[in-house]
């Protein structure tokens, strides 16, 4: 480059600013007598020439044209650039009309070559600003050589993203067409870039080499945004996302922002209506708690809570480093009045009932629970310890100390339970259901599916994988999976806690079950790699407990609408409460014994229909048959 920062010196632009001027209004003038000035106007045109210099030059050194970066010239430095000149003009304008009318009826300058001087000298200041931001990005990086990028949004968005590939240096990509829903921009241009319908994205793909999709549009439905993805993916074209404009630095949108977009946001579904209200009047002054709060789910509870303004939050976990981090983000919120920092583990009661006492909840989330199938197989009696006595102290207690309500998280892994894990939250399920008929407490449960992105889930199990060059590993070619994001689970929970009377078990909408294979295969696909070829997959053969289809109702169960269409009733089958207890308690005591096939055979007893799948657990359920 000429110069060592890549950026020209403030006194030459300067310099070339007041050259324009000069030319400018000697311009002006030649137009003026159609290029052949008569002698009697040589002198007037030299001192015109000097008063129009000094008044730019005064205008120019007040307001800093010059300091800004020409390569980075917008619609900004334009503005002031008309602004300026425009003052300049003006004060001739007001010379002329006190000349005229109080010394001796004469112009200093006259109107008409004010005029053609005054948008020459617009003209010029501009167009040289723009033709070294031309000259010096094609140097750097030649046009021919970028490759094509759509936009899908031709609004304000749509502009600011193709701006921000125009400016950025570093991008190697050129906006080849925008993609646009609205029929009255079809066939329009924007700033020289051609606006095509949703229809033709197929055909442009066909025709052309595009290398990217950017989605400019920030409020875009998820089933459009699944249409332009799933179109993308099927001509191998990486889609990127513009990030939502409160994330811009500075308010400006750079071209590092512009991020791939995930697997987690091709699953995302309509946003949820929630009944503010009423979720408002449950939360809003009171004292809640949620157990497990640094997990995936209980960290989110916390902040869709701390939306509802409550008096206190308790974080109750025993995962110290998690709990920290959760404790520093609602700091950043400026949330960190209103938490309470616990670490503690639900199945020590002591420490438990120090809890009521002293922040004494009005409200309780419990979600702390182990939840991996096969660590849980392999160690049934942890299972136990956790989600079945964990659940009954909290649930205990929450009943002695008179807790208005207390809200379950369970798991679809509960109906039909296949393994250890999902028989534990059954149990759970069970007690707290039977515990609401002699309580003043009301116990509810919420059971959904797979959450997306949460710890230990497979999206970021596979994204490792990608990462480390693969293989996939997924345990059987026709496995299925419901899915929902954490958010949209947590919102669902608080909404079913303001319906729930008692005695509940709230399951949720979860959509369409995805194959995982197909979850995988798209994974690789927006990674931009080619499976077969890049990445493989690879078939490792079902977990012990593991099933090949999720269920969120028992066959024997029946569901009841509510006035949400996210979230129905089950009516399951309903248990004495004495009778339940005194096993729940002989299972527990099985604990000391270690015998993981004893606590597991006692299990059975108390759900029937609990049928190990592909586990060592499967011989007791032959016994029983036999």
């Amino acid at each position: 480059m000429i110069f060592p920062n890549n950026s020209a010196p403030r006194w030459l632009i300067f310099a070339t600013d007041i050259t324009v001027c000069a030319i400018s209004i000697i311009l002006a003038y030649l137009l003026r007598f159609n290029f052949k000035i008569p002698v009697e106007y040589y002198y007037s045109l030299k001192i015109n020439v000097l008063l129009i210099l000094c008044t730019r030059t005064i205008t120019f050194l007040f307001s800093k044209t010059y300091s800004g970066i020409i390569r980075y010239t917008g619609t900004q430095d334009a503005q002031r650039i008309f602004l300026v000149v425009s003052s300049g003009t003006l004060f001739f304008v007001v010379l002329n009309t006190i000349t005229f009318f109080f010394i001796n009826q004469v112009f200093v300058i006259p109107f008409s070559i004010l005029i053609i001087d005054y948008m020459a000298t617009v003209f010029g200041l501009i167009t040289f600003r723009i033709l070294v931001k031309v000259l010096y990005f094609e140097t750097r990086n030649p046009y021919k050589e970028k490759r094509n990028v759509i936009i899908y949004g031709a609004g304000e968005s749509g502009l600011i993203a193709k701006r921000t590939l125009d400016r950025d240096a570093g991008s190697k990509y050129k906006v080849f067409a925008f993609i646009d829903d609205d029929p009255k921009k079809l066939n329009k241009k924007m700033e020289g870039v051609t606006i095509f319908g949703t229809n033709k994205l197929s055909e442009i793909f066909q025709k052309n080499e595009i290398a990217h999709l950017i989605i400019s549009i920030q409020n875009i439905a998820p089933e459009r945004k699944n249409e332009i993805i799933e179109t993308c993916l099927a001509h191998n074209t990486k889609i990127l996302n513009v990030p939502p404009v409160n994330k811009w630095i500075n308010g400006e949108l750079s071209f590092k922002q512009i991020k791939k977009i995930n697997i987690v946001e091709l699953l995302e579904r309509a946003p949820i209506m929630l009944d503010e209200k009423n979720i408002n009047l449950q939360i809003q002054n009171k004292i809640i708690l949620v157990t497990g709060a640094a997990g995936s789910i209980g960290s989110e509870i916390v902040r869709q809570v701390s939306k509802y303004n409550p008096k206190k939050i308790i974080l109750l976990d025993q995962a110290e480093s998690a709990l920290y981090e959760l404790e520093l983000e609602m700091l950043e919120k400026n949330k960190s009045s209103i938490i309470e920092i616990v670490i503690g583990d639900v199945r020590n009661k002591q420490r438990m009932e120090n809890l009521f006492r002293t922040f004494k909840p009005e409200l309780v989330y419990h979600a702390a629970a182990y939840k991996h199938v096969p660590l849980m197989e392999n160690n049934p009696s942890e299972s136990i310890l956790t989600n079945i006595m964990g659940t009954k102290i909290i649930a205990d207690l929450s009943s002695l100390h008179n807790i208005s309500q207390f809200v379950m998280v369970s798991t679809d892994k509960a109906v039909n339970p296949t393994n250890v894990m999902g028989a534990s939250k059954r149990i759970a399920e069970i007690y707290t259901q039977s515990l609401n008929k002699c309580s003043k407490t009301k116990f509810v449960t919420t059971r959904f599916g797979n959450v997306l992105g949460s710890n230990g889930s497979v999206i970021p199990i596979f994204q490792k994988q990608i990462e480390n060059g693969g293989p996939i590993k997924i345990t059987h070619p026709e496995i299925t999976r419901y899915f929902m994001t954490i958010p949209e689970a947590c919102q669902l929970v608080l909404e079913a806690g303001t319906m729930g009377k008692g005695g509940e078990i709230f399951i949720f909408d979860m959509g369409k079950s995805v194959k995982i294979i197909d979850l995988a295969k798209k994974m690789v696909k927006l990674s931009g790699l080619e499976l077969g070829k890049d990445i493989q997959i690879i078939f490792t053969g079902l977990r012990p407990g593991e099933k090949l289809y999720e269920e969120l109702l028992n066959d024997s169960e029946n569901t009841i609408a509510t006035h949400h269409n996210q979230i129905l009733i089950a009516k399951v089958s309903e248990y004495n409460f004495e009778e339940i207890s005194e096993k729940i308690e002989q299972l527990i005591d099985l604990f000391d014994s270690q015998d993981n096939f004893n606590i597991v055979a006692k299990m059975k007893e108390i759900i029937p229909e609990y049928i190990s799948n592909n586990s060592i657990y499967s011989n007791l359920d032959k016994e029983v048959v036999e």
